[in-house]
């Protein structure tokens, strides 16, 4: 697909299709991209994972206090709990979603090509059914992961379990619960990874093309092509936008599906009693819990990783 998904046909010279990418090196240097990536934003994910299950009597109920606390007991490396395990996940996980990504979205853009849309339509529609596809495919890997690391991320804290690394936990769960306490809110982690994906995609897709209108770029076919600076900037621009729009609307599920993953198999709520216990607590805000960690999140990985892939594609595309 191209290196800049969202640019219009002046832009033609930027893109670097599927079928042009070099797949062994695309694979092998994106692991190391990514990796330092999620090394770099991991802390982030822990404190908002944190935030999402404070008990309501919990001291730490800001993102600060949680940090401080954190590097106060155990320092730096209580802010990667459960790295490793992520990571493990992650490298699979994050294959199966480019190569759907990818696949889909050209699928995707052949089949709105013939409508008069808009090009910043044309390149929502496309966007969001790669992303939502490629989010679907990922989660079979990357919710036993999540599960395990959330365990991690948040144990002793809040009255919370402890366990001996990510082995001990995935030994409980199945003891407890076998293969489905893994997947423990899996539907949920498909309704909220999965629209979240989509908006997240559609919104970077056509925010994209409106600001390279917004910019006069597009209007002729003879027009230079925009320096790489200009490229770079409108591609975090469109990442930071897609971040604050996915997190807004999807925050409430994450919220949700996290509480339902860390709960130990002797408590086992619905999530309708979490929603409940939520409004209970907090009001309506309590299902927004870790919204400020969660949008910086989705904005600052979010520009990071397309900046990276980004950078990756033109690093793999095959020698003319």
């Amino acid at each position: 697909m191209e290196s800049v998904p969202s640019q219009n046909v002046s832009l033609g010279q930027t893109e670097i299709n599927w079928d042009k990418l070099d797949k062994t090196k695309f694979y092998v240097v994106g692991a190391g991209i990514f990796t330092g990536v999620t090394v770099a934003l991991y802390p982030i994910s822990l404190v908002k994972t944190r935030l999402q299950v404070a008990s309501k009597d919990a001291v730490e109920r800001t993102a600060f206090s949680v940090i401080r606390g954190i590097l106060r007991t155990e320092g730096i490396p209580g802010l990667y709990r459960g790295f490793g395990t992520v990571i493990a996940g992650a490298i699979p996980a994050r294959i199966i979603f480019l190569t759907a990504l990818e696949t889909t979205k050209v699928a995707a853009f052949r089949m709105v090509e013939p409508y008069t849309l808009s090009e910043p339509t044309k390149a929502a529609i496309a966007n969001g059914i790669g992303g939502m596809i490629a989010s679907l495919f990922s989660q079979a890997v990357f919710v036993p992961i999540d599960v395990v690391s959330q365990r991690l991320m948040v144990q002793g804290y809040s009255g919370h379990a402890q366990y001996n690394g990510g082995l001990d936990v995935a030994r409980k769960i199945l003891k407890s619960d076998g293969i489905r306490g893994l997947y423990r809110g899996f539907g949920l982690s498909v309704v909220t990874y999965s629209p979240s994906s989509a908006v997240w995609w559609a919104s970077y897709g056509s925010s994209q093309r409106f600001i390279w209108e917004l910019l006069g770029h597009g209007t002729r076919r003879d027009e230079p092509t925009p320096s790489q600076w200009s490229i770079v900037l409108v591609q975090a621009a469109g990442g930071i936008f897609a971040g604050a729009t996915a997190s807004c609307i999807t925050t409430p599920l994450d919220t949700i599906k996290t509480r339902l993953q860390v709960m130990g198999h002797e408590k086992r709520p619905t999530a309708r009693q979490v929603v409940k216990g939520l409004i209970k607590d907090d009001g309506w805000t309590g299902l927004y819990r870790g919204l400020g960690p969660r949008f910086f999140s989705m904005s600052a990985w979010g520009t990071s990783m397309i900046l990276a892939y980004e950078y990756l594609k033109r690093v793999c595309a095959k020698d003319e």
